[in-house]
């Protein structure tokens, strides 16, 4: 939590100089010192709030709703000054480009560019409060070679990082189950970060038991870093009981006769230093045991699994982690290249290997990359 937080003040200040900056595209300089000082006080409140909603307040509504306004300002500021630089952009070129004069009245220019802070918050409006909800599901076709009748069509529908918590409550997973159950697939797999809140583990483990009947092979769960960050001896008690079926690097035959289908499922590595050999180690126990005469569908929270998993040829990886970025354009995430896989489908070799955007979130904004529900149908090579 350390890490984070002290992360979080960097990239949060380098977010309030900017503005600092861009406020000079809207503002006249005789007011511009007053408005930086009024916009530095108010920044100041919101890094205090969400500070409080990441520890004191965490999975509380009062911390939910504090962190809600904080990401969706700080959004619209940095909206504000990605339009602030093109705005600027633009007027250099066209005044180099076509020699238009200087103009004398300021004021134009300013009236020009006062449309850029209600864009801004209009996009973060957008992200915060419309497309965070709004779920699109996602079908892909898995080939498998010489597919016998009895496996043709099977689908797993899959679910990931749904944070049970301040953004995600039990009456937003009992909607999104059900429009999962809906489309009719033959398994569950939830790619870990379910269990985000303590005090709620219980019912949502029950809630989610509720739908096991919905799925023809069942619902299948593996570990994400939230769950260890929420301690998972209180989340094993839980789920036992229900019919969510953990797979903690093991494996269990689903389907199928002549070519059976395995779903495996791994923990998460949470001992950075050690995240590579128990990456392997992990693998290693979910797979190795597996008949190679099979389809093997391995679940994990962490998209490197899939080029571990790959070394199994495993047909699919269904991982998540990465939330997609949660930020986008045309389809291309805006966020640095922290992962090797970060959203969609990857193929390493015969493996095809698939990155979750998530259901929910640490940080109650998206956009250009929507919750899902992603779908894997086997067909015919």
């Amino acid at each position: 939590m350390l890490l984070f937080l002290s992360i979080l003040f960097v990239v949060l200040t380098a977010i309030i100089m900017l503005t600092q900056k861009a406020l000079g595209v809207i503002i006249p300089p005789e007011k511009l010192g007053k408005a930086q000082r009024k916009l530095l006080y108010v920044d100041i409140i919101l890094i205090a709030g969400m500070v409080l909603g990441f520890t004191k307040l965490h999975g509380t509504t009062a911390g939910g709703i504090i962190l809600q306004v904080a990401t969706m300002l700080f959004m619209a500021q940095i909206v504000y000054d990605w339009l602030a630089l093109a705005y600027v952009v633009v007027k250099y070129l066209k005044k180099k480009l076509f020699e238009v004069p200087e103009n004398p009245q300021r004021r134009r220019f300013l009236k020009g560019a006062a449309v850029l802070p209600a864009a801004a918050v209009a996009v973060s409006a957008y992200g915060g409060l419309i497309e965070r909800h709004q779920t699109v599901v996602r079908h892909f076709q898995v080939p498998v070679e010489n597919i016998p009748d009895d496996i043709k069509g099977l689908s797993v529908v899959q679910l990931s990082d749904i944070h049970l918590g301040a953004f995600m409550g039990l009456e937003e997973l009992d909607r999104l189950l059900k429009e999962a159950s809906a489309i009719g697939g033959d398994i569950l797999a939830i790619t870990g970060d379910l269990f985000d809140d303590n005090r709620i583990n219980y019912k949502a483990a029950k809630m989610v038991d509720n739908y096991a009947e919905c799925f023809k092979y069942g619902i299948y769960f593996c570990w994400g870093n939230h769950e260890h960050l929420r301690g998972i001896p209180a989340i094993d008690i839980a789920i036992e009981g229900t019919r969510i079926k953990k797979l903690d690097n093991s494996f269990d035959m689903v389907a199928g006769e002549a070519l059976p289908v395995y779903i495996a499922g791994v923990d998460y590595p949470i001992e950075r230093k050690q995240f590579d050999f128990l990456k392997e180690k992990y693998t290693e126990l979910a797979l190795k045991e597996i008949p190679s005469n099979s389809v093997k569908i391995l679940l994990a929270h962490h998209p490197d699994f899939i080029d571990s998993a790959a070394k199994y040829n495993t047909n699919l990886v269904l991982t998540g982690h990465t939330h997609g970025g949660q930020l986008g354009l045309f389809g291309i995430p805006l966020v640095p290249p922290v992962f090797k896989y970060l959203r969609g489908m990857y193929h390493v070799g015969n493996t095809m290997g698939y990155v979750h955007s998530g259901n929910g979130s640490w940080f109650p904004f998206r956009f250009g990359c929507p919750p899902e529900i992603a779908v894997f149908t086997l067909v015919e090579k």
